[in-house]
């Protein structure tokens, strides 16, 4: 019982962190996965792998029940938070370390953090141990919940180029720097989100009023194979799966349920969790916003917020393409370009990343001819910025995003004001339109997925890598493009 309490107590000096972000909570996303960087605390792909849950944002209360699920798959010991200001990350995980250590054995009543010292927006929570062992009959389930085996890296098959390391796997206790990436068609996709039921427990309706999607028969909350014709008239076996919300790498508040027959996507039906209606400007795009509304924003600050976006986008990107460490590279910098530091700064932060994936053949192979979206067929879909400006595939929208990034590093000094009397592109596209720009990219990516093969499903989301927040001010429930 004591080397028990032991290993229990150093394995939990670095908990693995599961993020739930709802739509709306970037800023509070970013503070959030920077604190963990510097703590060195692993991010959780999945429900089975964590011990805290972080709920970031202000989810829909009549919608949270997926939350729910998720908590219910964590085995314990385990602690949950809720994050609403940026500034209380650091604060929030203090205390949860805490209530974590200071968590008795299985069989002794776990003691949660004192109520009244919570700070703000953060809520810390420990459950008591009849939930912790309820848990603990969930957490034989936590593959299943995450379809941690569902789907390979990439479509071509294998590579032998240094440099990649798929996103699951552990390596030297999760070290990212030595991993390498360029293996990664060798591996299996890992943590791609949810079954049908958003990984309930059984009997469960976790996704409240997002069913009804004609998305096939469920046994112990596991989707069952149907029978569908496929594109040559054959009658074959389809299988429905979803990815998304809560997914590590992921669209905050995104969900997509596709239809497979074999591993190539028939149908793609997206929808996005609800949230409640904030008055916060999207965080990517606010710069230009405050400039339309009159205030006086310099180009430099412009600059910072594109250069910062971009590189979050390719972080993501890399991530899932298995890169890790050039991954942390890109949020690094990223990191940088919004503390404020100096062009000079930006740019040397910059600088390798950019060097190294300019010159990844295997990258380059491993996300070509993914995602085509040519520039007449982007712009006959209302798509503008990188979407538009790529014309191409997954490769040529990554590259874009670098370029971008890097001009834009080397503008973060200037101190004109930015031209408010005209319109601009932020990071997805023109703000301040009719139709925010990542409403088209929801829109045109059915198009892209279906024919697709389902290993590359995640490479094809994160090269459009849609902002939700943009459509939180507008609607409070999910408007579901049909693919």
């Amino acid at each position: 019982m004591v080397l028990t309490a032991r290993i229990l107590r150093a394995a939990l000096a670095r908990p693995a962190v599961l993020m739930a972000v709802s739509p709306g909570a970037t800023e509070a996303r970013l503070c959030l996965e920077r604190e963990l960087r510097q703590r060195g605390w692993p991010m959780a792909e999945g429900p089975a792998e964590a011990n805290v849950l972080a709920m970031v944002g202000n989810p829909d209360p009549d919608d949270s029940r997926w939350t729910e699920g998720l908590w219910a798959a964590v085995p314990a010991p385990k602690a949950r938070f809720h994050l609403v200001a940026s500034r209380n990350a650091g604060t929030a995980l203090d205390e949860v370390a805490t209530a974590l250590l200071r968590v008795p054995p299985m069989s002794a009543t776990p003691v949660a953090p004192d109520p009244p010292h919570h700070s703000p927006g953060t809520s810390p929570e420990v459950p008591p141990p009849e939930k912790q062992h309820a848990s603990e009959d969930h957490a034989g389930h936590g593959r299943d919940f995450t379809n941690d085996e569902a789907m390979p890296r990439n479509h071509h098959g294998a590579a032998d180029e240094r440099d990649f390391q798929p996103q699951h796997a552990v390596i030297d206790g999760r070290d990212e720097e030595t991993q390498h990436p360029d293996d990664a068609e060798r591996r299996e996709h890992a943590g791609h989100g949810l079954p049908s039921s958003h990984g309930a427990p059984e009997g469960s309706d976790v996704h409240g009023g997002h069913t009804g999607h004609d998305m096939g028969m469920e046994v112990a909350g596991l989707p069952m194979a149907d029978r569908s014709d496929d594109r040559d008239g054959l009658r074959l076996d389809q299988l429905h799966v979803s990815l998304g919300p809560a997914l590590l790498d992921w669209p905050a508040g995104l969900i997509l349920h596709l239809s497979l027959q074999g591993d190539v996507i028939q149908r793609a039906h997206v929808e996005q969790t609800r949230v409640r209606t904030g008055s916060v400007p999207p965080f990517w795009d606010e710069p230009w916003l405050r400039a339309a509304s009159g205030e006086q924003v310099s180009r430099g600050q412009a600059a910072r917020r594109l250069c910062a976006a971009h590189l979050d986008s390719v972080g993501r990107l890399l991530a899932v393409a298995g890169w890790q460490a050039e991954a942390r590279r890109a949020r690094v910098a990223r990191d940088v370009a919004l503390a404020g530091r100096s062009a000079d700064d930006v740019v040397a932060a910059l600088r390798p990343l950019v060097r190294r994936v300019g010159r990844s053949r295997t990258l380059r192979w491993l996300t070509f001819g993914l995602g085509e979206l040519g520039t007449e067929a982007a712009a006959s879909a209302g798509l503008s910025g990188p979407a538009l400006a790529a014309g191409g595939d997954v490769w040529d929208r990554l590259a874009l995003w670098i370029e971008e990034a890097a001009r834009s590093a080397a503008l973060c000094d200037k101190t004109e004001p930015l031209d408010s009397a005209r319109q601009h592109d932020g990071p997805r596209g023109i703000v301040g339109g009719d139709v925010p720009p990542s409403q088209a990219l929801l829109d045109v990516l059915p198009r892209l997925l279906e024919g697709a093969e389902f290993a590359g499903a995640r490479l094809i989301v994160a090269s459009l890598d849609p902002d939700l927040d943009e459509l939180v001010s507008s609607s409070v429930g999910g408007r579901a493009p049909h693919g």
